[in-house]
């Protein structure tokens, strides 16, 4: 019998404060091989402060994270040998070609000679670059560097590929071409990817999904299961310049339930969203400028779970979750 592969990531009672303030945690998870992970969260949430742990650039105040067995604190180079990480931030060499930067790459990894060779044409074949390696990186479109960027973090073949805000300033067609690249290195090769994101489709197309707010981790499934956790149609009310907030009340003293004020706009979940729309207009005719409809969306579950839109000032500036710090799986 086989043995089992081991867990890409394992995350216990995780804390990071800094001196001036608590900044992560505790937060617990564990991300399996072959897995399609995303932290999502506004600015402020906590996702860079954990992928600065995960890269062993930061050592936790307590708690511990382990990337296939190896602890992040305690064997931080064996776990950079099991990593391929791809910043926000731009690392190519925009003078030199794209061999040229893989080159160069390569020997930081400890590659050399005709192994490395034959690892970049290798490594250039995987993000379909493999006609552009003579071609200097200036030349290249956004979305093209960006697949140059994922070459270089797998170079080494890790088991655990780690990307911050992958698709950060790519256009829509650049950035479906980007997951259609992360997928199929996930199926071709075996990597686990974990990655960071404040864009909502791009956290749609991963396996899980774990969102951080404010340091903390306030739900974590699929992207269906979390979903699924509203139970019901989102509503969303505007009201005729009168102040949102007695629109509110007057809408629970009607029809009871929990209505979240968001902006000038008010949010209501129903299991009946279509029929509870007909309801509200002949309740308010006169109160009502515009209501719309829809299916739940992961940004519906941030507001759920903490009381507040993913942009909004509180959610950038990492304030603490309405209610408190909560942790919860769909259903729950």
């Amino acid at each position: 019998m086989a043995a089992a592969e081991p867990v890409a990531l394992e995350i216990r009672d995780l804390v990071v404060d800094y001196a001036t303030r608590h900044a992560l945690g505790p937060v617990s998870f564990d991300v399996a091989a072959r897995e399609v992970f995303a932290l999502l969260g506004p600015n402020g949430g906590g996702k860079t402060t954990l992928f600065r742990v995960l890269t062993t650039a930061l050592a936790p105040t307590s708690g511990r994270a382990s990337v296939r067995g190896h602890d992040v604190a305690t064997a931080p180079d064996r776990v950079r040998r099991e990593l391929g990480v791809v910043f926000q931030s731009p690392s190519l060499d925009a003078k030199l070609s794209v061999r040229e930067n893989l080159w160069h790459a390569g020997h930081l990894y400890g590659l050399h000679g005709a192994a490395l060779k034959t690892r970049i044409a290798e490594v250039l074949e995987l993000v379909t670059l493999g006609d552009r390696s003579d071609d200097y990186v200036e030349h290249l479109s956004g979305g093209q560097r960006r697949r140059v960027e994922l070459a270089k973090g797998l170079l080494h073949r890790p088991a655990l590929l780690l990307l911050d805000e992958p698709s950060t300033g790519l256009d829509p067609g650049a950035r479906r071409d980007l997951w259609k690249q992360l997928l199929t290195l996930r199926d071709e090769t075996g990597v686990t990817i974990v990655l960071t994101t404040h864009i909502l489709d791009e956290a749609e197309r991963c396996d899980r999904v774990g969102i951080l707010d404010g340091g903390n981790l306030v739900a974590l499934d699929t992207p269906a299961a979390l979903k699924r956790a509203i139970r019901g149609e989102v509503v969303s009310v505007e009201g005729h310049g009168q102040d949102p907030l007695d629109l509110r009340d007057q809408i629970v003293a009607r029809f009871g339930g929990e209505p979240t004020l968001l902006h000038h706009s008010i949010r209501i979940e129903r299991p009946d969203g279509a029929a509870f729309v007909a309801e509200l207009m002949r309740a308010f005719p006169d109160e009502i400028r515009a209501v719309t409809v829809g299916q739940p969306t992961l940004e519906d579950v941030f507001i759920h779970v903490t009381g507040r839109g993913l942009w909004e000032d509180g959610a950038e500036n990492g304030a603490p979750p309405a209610g408190g710090p909560v942790a919860r799986e769909a259903g729950k």
